[in-house]
């Protein structure tokens, strides 16, 4: 009987466990994270539409937009070399004018240190001081002079050694200022050489990606624009009433300019191998014995102007609306220049390009 209980207890407990145990089961599956929900795909971004390819004239117009640029900075880069010589001669002549003036003022303390000594040595007295207390008095009024003479001659000496002082401050300051300004045109310099050669690199890169055949293109189109403008220009009637005639000073001018044909264009070139725009010009003009300024724009600014009815050989013609290139005129209705990176100093058509004016170096 005893084990028919235990054995009925053992049967109740072990379905009491079943039961106990399935609800936590059930708790415990309840209680697991279920996997998230699948995302929707990403809608893909609508690939971007094809840029039309560039014709070739518009090429040629975007590389001669950069060489351009490129002239413009080269004049910005030209103007800051100039300046910066003229600081730098500057600087040098002031430094030299400062030890001058040190020179004297040692020269001029050196006197007025014996002045003073003779002083001492007499009392307190000038030289000659001592003689005016004579009782002649013939010796009393020439000795009276002589005191007097020296009294100048000592204030003389005080006022210009304050006024070689004064002057040395001034150089101080002088060489000072121009030193800012040398290192301001330096700065210039380093900005525009880095414009100068970014622009230039942009247009070879277009250059570059041409085909041989298309580069070919690229220059009769160059060519024909060029022709286009002249036969234009031409056609106004400009060349009517023109003087051939130069004079022997623009005749020298046209003589060496015309001598660098086939050298190359190089940006801040003045010679004797290569040239920027203005570069021959400034240079030819020296072999002419006029000197003139550096750049197209300062020229295009200082050179008296002439009307282009009147122009001559040897006169300058001055391009595009911020005179950012220039060339020499020859005569016949043609200019000697230096084009652009890329190209050699040639003859061109006065009129193939968009005309500034007209100035005269003489």
């Amino acid at each position: 009987m005893n084990r028919r209980r235990r054995a009925k207890a053992a049967i109740i407990v072990a379905c009491a466990l079943t039961v106990l145990a399935s609800p936590a089961l059930t708790l415990q599956a309840s209680a697991a994270p279920l996997p998230p929900p699948a995302q929707p795909a990403a809608p893909t971004a609508p690939a971007a539409p094809a840029q039309p390819k560039k014709t070739l004239e518009e090429v040629r117009q975007e590389i001669e937009a950069l060489y351009r640029q490129a002239a413009v900075a080269t004049d910005a880069y030209n103007l800051a070399e100039e300046k910066a010589k003229e600081q730098s001669d500057e600087i040098v002549k002031l430094a030299r004018m400062i030890v001058e003036g040190r020179e004297k003022i040692d020269d001029l303390k050196a006197r007025a240190g014996a002045a003073a000594r003779a002083q001492y040595r007499n009392g307190g007295l000038p030289d000659g001081a001592q003689f005016v207390l004579t009782d002649d008095p013939q010796l009393f009024l020439d000795n009276a002079g002589r005191l007097k003479e020296g009294h100048k001659a000592t204030k003389d000496l005080l006022g210009e050694m304050t006024r070689t002082q004064a002057e040395l401050t001034t150089y101080a300051k002088d060489a000072s200022i121009n030193w800012t300004k040398l290192e301001a045109n330096r700065v210039k310099q380093a900005k525009a050489k880095k414009e100068i050669n970014d622009k230039i690199a942009a247009a070879r890169k277009l250059e570059s990606e041409l085909a041989a055949e298309e580069r070919a293109r690229l220059l009769r189109l160059e060519q024909q624009a060029q022709y286009r403008a002249q036969t234009a220009w031409l056609d106004t009637g400009v060349l009517k009433g023109l003087s051939g005639k130069a004079t022997p000073a623009g005749k020298r001018a046209v003589e060496f300019a015309t001598q660098q044909i086939g050298k190359p264009y190089v940006w801040g070139a003045e010679g004797p191998g290569s040239y920027d725009c203005s570069g021959l010009t400034q240079t030819a003009w020296a072999s002419a014995g006029h000197t003139i300024p550096r750049t197209s724009q300062e020229q295009w600014r200082l050179l008296p102007r002439v009307d282009i009815k009147d122009m001559r050989p040897g006169d300058l013609i001055v391009y595009f609306k911020d005179a950012s290139h220039i060339g020499m005129y020859v005569g016949n209705g043609a200019i000697v220049h230096a084009p652009r990176p890329g190209r050699n100093v040639t003859i061109a058509g006065a009129g193939s390009m968009e005309i500034l004016g007209v100035v005269r170096p003489e």
